[in-house]
């Protein structure tokens, strides 16, 4: 990892990273400090950056997408708001490019049922649902390997729970050049640098669990969920997370937000109980978030904003996916 970030930061310009989002929920504190972050760099670094709103796998493991135009907005005001420019940065959404999803075709018949099904996130995502496996939600990792392989991407930032989907999109890169043609570079993953961030429970922060803190709430809305955030009795707050969840989880969430330790935190709240912990950490999350709520705010209120960065991004992808899907079928021998 370290020899590929040299490479990277000797010539960001050789490069195209593609990354996104399923906008299943608004983004939350996880994203910006695990994903959106490092996005940033990246692009500020000079390496081409391709956002994706994988809008269409918001229904792997849901029956309707509610809410999906709402959540697309917010994800995209969320990113400009950290930094990324869509003068440097792609935004598109999956449904606006029919030929990104095109790829899947060919793709699917590079992999075995047996693959996919080994998928270890496949397997998660699966029980997580609590319904039947949806075709939809056993091809995900070769939707994926549509995304990245579409624009010729070369890095795509992953945390480790990720690898195995990058790894699939290497094993078609591959398995395409040598049953038709080297048309689509292999790509790198690049482990992110992103901390653990577990939610106010101490679990994995997540839309889903309610323990995220979401990244267009107010500052009373934030106070009011940290106020709810189940702890213990304890006053003496220490650096438990086996025994202590939710006192580690609001531990954690102070520092991450304040560039210190949960331990200095811990230190610092000593026998002052939850109220005191949860205060401390209402305060250091509003001011963290407080420069990135007010940049979102300002462009939440440029009328037509997001839709014109979509549609100057969607063109610009589906131009990338043409070309592509034209260099596949010549090299399948598809084209009449």
């Amino acid at each position: 990892m370290p020899a590929l970030r040299d490479a990277v930061a000797a010539d960001p310009a050789r490069h195209r990273v593609l990354t996104g989002e399923r906008p299943t929920g608004p983004l939350h504190l996880g994203h910006l400090l695990g994903t959106i972050v490092e996005r940033v760099r990246l692009q500020r670094a000079g390496v081409e950056t391709v956002v994706i709103l994988a809008d269409y796998q918001v229904i792997t493991d849901r029956e309707v997408a509610q809410r999906l135009p709402e959540y697309v907005r917010g994800a995209v005001l969320d990113q400009l708001a950290a930094g990324l420019d869509p003068q440097d940065t792609t935004f598109f959404v999956h449904s606006g490019v029919p030929a990104l999803n095109q790829l899947m075709l060919p793709f699917l018949s590079l992999v075995s049922e047996a693959e996919l099904h080994r998928n270890p996130t496949v397997r998660a995502e699966h029980a997580l649902s609590g319904r039947a496996l949806s075709g939809l939600m056993l091809t995900y990792p070769v939707h994926q390997a549509a995304d990245i392989l579409f624009c010729n991407a070369d890095l795509v930032p992953v945390g480790k729970d990720q690898l195995p989907h990058v790894e699939l999109t290497r094993v078609i890169a591959r398995r395409f050049a040598e049953r038709y043609a080297p048309v689509f570079r292999v790509p790198e993953p690049m482990l992110t640098d992103a901390p653990d961030i577990p939610g106010l429970d101490g679990q994995k922060m997540s839309k889903s669990r309610g323990n995220a803190i979401v990244l267009g709430m107010s500052p009373d809305e934030t106070a009011a969920l940290i106020r709810k955030a189940r702890t213990d009795s304890d006053r003496r707050i220490t650096v438990d997370p086996d025994n202590r969840p939710g006192v580690f989880g609001l531990l954690s969430t102070a520092a991450l937000c304040t560039g210190r330790t949960p331990s200095e935190i811990a230190e610092e709240v000593g026998d002052g109980g939850a109220g005191l912990l949860k205060k401390v950490t209402t305060e250091a999350v509003n001011t963290y978030l407080a420069p990135h709520r007010a940049r979102r705010a300002e462009l939440a209120a440029e009328p037509g904003l997001v839709e014109e960065i979509l549609e100057r991004g969607n063109e610009r992808a589906n131009a990338i996916a043409d070309a592509t899907l034209d260099e596949v079928r010549e090299a399948m021998g598809m084209r009449y």
